[in-house]
């Protein structure tokens, strides 16, 4: 049976974990098909909050090690979404 995972990454502090989110996204870049990066920006703001919506492709047996990778970032939240076909 096929998985397919979306993963939700809550950012608390965009500059603080910035580069250790971008370091795990660029080790498991080849299990990103897709990825969403939400914050709320305006003209006179930019929230410090964000998330990143990633939906996996490739050998399953890696998206819990990068789901764990995440989980690993002091100030994240990580949710998932599995569907099955």
């Amino acid at each position: 049976m096929k998985e397919l995972w979306i993963l939700g990454v809550q950012i608390t502090d965009r500059v603080k974990e910035a580069s250790l989110v971008q370091d795990v996204m660029t080790k498991y870049g080849c299990t990103i098909k897709t990825r969403l990066g939400l914050h709320e920006v305006r003209e006179d703001f930019c929230s410090p909050n964000g998330l990143i919506l990633l939906e996996l492709t490739g050998n399953p047996s890696e998206f819990p090690k990068l789901e764990n990778a995440f989980l690993a970032i002091p100030g994240l939240q990580v949710r998932k979404m599995i569907f099955t076909e």
